[in-house]
């Protein structure tokens, strides 16, 4: 029998006002680190930020499934986080990524 998990796909687009913040903290010497928006956006969500950068979408609604990041893909114009409570080979047409549901889509 299978059972089922919660899952959540969330793309985080980059070149906008929001990925151009300033996600990075700085290190123990107060020297901030060089990254480009990109990957300060990354370690940013890496570093458990993601519920402070996004408290709407982060919410809890069963106290018993906590969601883990497991994966960040980068793509030309957006970075994907996959949040779970364990890491699942997701179904291709429920994916929000359009590099994963739009070949399915024309096959169909």
């Amino acid at each position: 029998m299978k059972t089922n998990s919660t899952q959540q796909e969330i793309l985080l687009m980059t070149g906008t006002s929001f990925s151009s913040r300033q996600w990075s903290k700085k290190d123990d010497e107060g020297k901030q680190k060089i990254l480009s928006e990109r990957e300060q956006l990354e370690e940013a969500c890496w570093n458990g930020m993601l519920q402070y950068m996004l408290p709407e979408i982060c919410e809890q609604t069963d106290e018993n499934k906590k969601l883990y990041l497991w994966q960040i893909k980068e793509a030309s114009s957006f970075i994907e986080l996959d949040l779970g409570e364990s890491p699942e080979e997701k179904e291709k047409h429920f994916s929000i990524d359009p590099y994963l549901f739009m070949p399915v889509t024309f096959l169909s």
